[in-house]
């Protein structure tokens, strides 16, 4: 299926899955890319050193296309945008804005360039700056997310963009891309469906507990780090929320001093990185803080099974999710569906020539 993300990107389906912390290593990236997806490796939770090893271990498994997800807000950005180039990187991806200069950097060494936003302002901004497509994500999608559906959330950016606009949020299946095709993007990207495959290293009893969630045990929390955060409702998310304030910020720097240790940043550095992010966001240093949590809560479920010490990042469709397909055999899958679907609609008859 041919489309004008499939065509820039140079990928089969117009599939992507997404830069998931501590999800989406070499493994899971390589398996995507040879069923024809695009595979996007997450950097933010690994060292510039692990990025390129990562990078390089991704190469020498697959020769099809793939990408590197950034934070636009880090420290070191620019440092991990070199190892892009160095390394012959396909695509780079932005869990933020990025800036106009890194843009400009990417491009000029023949980068795609495919930041994620979830509001049309946003979208209309990287693409002014050359952005070359943009992801956007609505409120149903995992990890940090907006208030605003994909479904109302879609259109109004592809009304408003004319580059290639890849829906996330909610997508599962072969209607899923049906659908956001219908409303105009140009392919789907898809986190937690990819988190659960048969070649996701996330550990078995994690993927059980989300196996076993509803669409109502998925919830927005904000005690993880102060921002609005979709993700599996357990009872550390209910001790979190119902945690006094300094209890939770002792936990916070104790935590943010493992993620300090375990990525090799320095204190000044994770400070710079705060700053960062508290910029232009309307953010307390008691949420910037808490935002150290994130990583290693993450890897503690993500990495280590522990769903009693850590909160597992998830779009409502876990609900409706069953099972653990290869990633070949998903992406097989949901692209049989699309088929499906689009003979089994109606047919529309002639169109009436216009007065």
């Amino acid at each position: 299926m041919e489309t004008a993300f499939t065509r820039l990107v140079g990928v089969r389906y117009p599939i992507v899955q997404t830069g998931m912390g501590w999800v989406a290593g070499p493994r899971l990236v390589s398996a995507t890319a040879n069923a024809g997806a695009l595979g996007i490796l997450a950097s933010a939770t690994m060292t510039p050193d692990q990025l390129r090893a990562a990078v390089r271990e991704v190469g020498s498994r697959t020769q099809a296309p793939f990408g590197v997800n950034l934070r636009a807000d880090a420290g070191d950005a620019r440092d991990r945008v070199r190892i892009i180039v160095e390394e012959g990187v396909r695509v780079a991806s932005f869990a933020l804005a990025p800036s106009r200069e890194l843009i400009a950097e990417l491009k000029d060494a023949g980068v795609v360039v495919v930041p994620s936003v979830g509001a049309r302002r946003h979208a209309e901004k990287v693409e002014a700056w050359g952005a070359d497509a943009v992801l956007v994500q609505g409120g149903e999608g995992g990890g940090h997310t907006g208030e605003v559906a994909t479904s109302v959330l879609l259109p109004q950016v592809v009304d408003a963009v004319g580059i290639p606009v890849v829906a996330a949020g909610g997508f599962f299946d072969g209607r899923g891309l049906v659908a956001a095709l219908a409303y105009g993007a140009a392919g789907v990207a898809m986190g937690t469906r990819f988190l659960l495959t048969s070649d996701s290293t996330v550990p078995d009893a994690v993927k059980a507990r989300y196996l076993a969630a509803t669409v109502k045990d998925v919830t927005v929390t904000t005690a993880v780090d102060g921002l609005p955060h979709r993700m599996l409702r357990t009872d550390l998310v209910d001790s979190l929320e119902s945690a006094g304030r300094t209890r939770t910020l002792t936990r916070a720097v104790r935590r943010a001093a493992g993620f300090r240790k375990l990525s090799g940043l320095t204190w000044s550095r994770l400070i710079r990185d705060g700053l960062a992010m508290k910029h232009g966001k309307d953010l307390t240093w008691s949420q910037v803080l808490l935002a150290a949590n994130t990583p290693m809560l993450l890897r503690a479920s993500m990495v280590e099974g522990r769903t009693d010490l850590g909160v597992m990042a998830s779009g409502q469709v876990a609900g409706l999710i069953e099972d653990l397909p290869s990633c070949a055999d998903l992406v097989d899958r949901v692209m049989t569906e699309a088929r499906e679907t689009l003979r089994a609609l109606p047919d529309p008859g002639p169109r009436r020539a216009p007065h």
